[in-house]
């Protein structure tokens, strides 16, 4: 039934602008849940964001090196993962978005519909208070009542029906404003859909550059495999060796603690018995994994525990007792958490390295070039060890990171936290 507008607007209320603002907070907040999602996405595509940016930075600082290198290799590798990581980032987020587009269009059909009815509702009631809208005629419904049980029912009746008139007016007003708010959300992801697309065009294309500059560098460097062979047997002589100190040191530690026990009469079975305050940062440490600050301020793994393939060389395995994490030139080694120094150490071809023990464990902190601790000197969580050495040569700047417990090496990305 079609009703002329102007009676329409005669019987709507006014919005009012409070009434207005306060039903938008409301209908927003399942916006805000979804934007909590959104927010957790936006800060891992800032971290990784920030890698990228830091590889960057190590990337310049290597320009100095008249070659091509291993590390640069390595560092365009770690920036294609990083990228690959964003894109995913970035293709989750169109996804989150596009799904939200959906539903909120799935809504915004079931709004309409319900505003149809309701308008069509409204529209009776109106033409039916036109029709009636003499005074006198609803006094004579009322008058002609047999009763007076009847003509209260009837005056009832009149008021219910402008009540609902009324509550039928306000529901049409809460649906428009509805389909309102839905119409800016809608408007506000389309938007944003469109950013993220031209955001992943934009590094798709970047990938694929690196991805080609990766491709012909370990052309270059295959050029160069009796250099890289010699660069490996020194970097395993070097690893060799500070596992052969680290075990030496480890045993050292053993052969005191029995040397104590037995002078202390003692059975050997006690001989390693930790102290009181050693055993809580040994279980302090174990109850931490996972959640340990990494052992610099800023960096990035490009040497991971265990056995990796070579960058370059086919068919040759590297064995990694650590993990590399590769940073800027000047920064500072720290202890990943309390403990005590046992032992200083110079590394042929690893420059110092600093073996710390927390208890049952022990963390290892090698190629650095100044060492700030001493023997036996306690330490805390994040307390500066020294400054991290920089290879002339290839202008590396790397910390190599090792966790042992008894004679058990143990990959030291399980213990530190995923970001930094």
């Amino acid at each position: 039934m079609t009703v002329d507008s102007k009676y329409l607007k005669k019987y709507l209320p006014p919005v009012k602008i409070l009434p207005v603002i306060l039903f938008l907070c409301v209908f927003l907040s399942p916006v805000l849940m979804h934007a909590q999602d959104r927010r957790e996405m936006e800060q891992n595509k800032r971290r990784i964001e920030q890698e990228i940016e830091l590889i960057n930075r190590m990337l310049r600082e290597t320009q100095s090196s008249a070659e091509l290198n291993l590390n640069q290799l390595v560092m365009v590798t770690n920036r294609i993962n990083s990228r690959e990581n964003l894109i995913r980032t970035i293709n989750n987020e169109i996804t989150f978005i596009s799904r939200r587009i959906s539903n909120i269009s799935k809504e915004r059909e079931d709004l309409e519909q319900e505003l149809e009815e309701l308008r069509d509702s409204y529209a009776r009631m109106i033409y039916y208070a036109y029709k009636n809208r003499n005074a006198y005629q609803r006094l004579m419904f009322i008058f002609a009542s047999r009763d007076f049980n009847q003509a209260y029912l009837r005056m009832k009746y009149l008021q219910q029906i402008t009540k609902h008139r009324q509550m039928q007016a306000e529901k049409i007003m809460d649906t428009q404003l509805k389909l309102e708010a839905n119409l800016m959300e809608l408007e506000a992801q389309k938007q944003e859909q469109q950013t993220l697309l031209a955001e992943q065009r934009k590094e798709m294309e970047n990938l694929e550059k690196e991805r080609q500059s990766q491709s012909r560098s370990v052309e270059q460097l295959r050029q160069q495999e009796k250099q890289l062979k010699e660069q490996l047997q020194a970097q395993q002589r070097a690893a060799q060796e500070l596992q052969r100190t680290i075990e030496r040191v480890i045993a050292e530690e053993r052969r005191r603690a029995a040397e104590a026990a037995r002078a202390e009469g003692r059975a050997p079975t006690e001989a390693f018995r930790l102290t009181p305050e050693d055993q809580i940062i040994s279980d302090r440490f174990a109850d931490n994994k996972g959640r340990l600050p990494w052992p610099l301020e800023r960096g990035v793994i490009t040497g991971h525990f265990g056995e990796q393939p070579h960058p370059v060389l086919p068919n040759i395995k590297i064995v990694n007792n650590g993990i590399d994490i590769s940073t800027t030139q000047g920064s500072l080694a720290r202890a990943i958490f309390d403990g005590v120094v046992s032992r200083v150490v110079n590394i042929p071809g690893a420059n110092y390295a600093i073996i710390v023990r927390h208890g049952e464990y022990l963390t290892v902190y090698a190629n650095i070039s100044e060492v700030f601790v001493t023997n036996g000197q306690r330490v805390s969580t994040r307390q500066e060890l020294g400054v991290i050495a920089t290879d002339r040569r290839e202008a590396r700047t790397m910390v190599h990171l090792e966790v042992w417990h008894g004679n058990n090496k143990l990959n030291p990305a399980d213990w530190i936290a995923r970001q930094q």
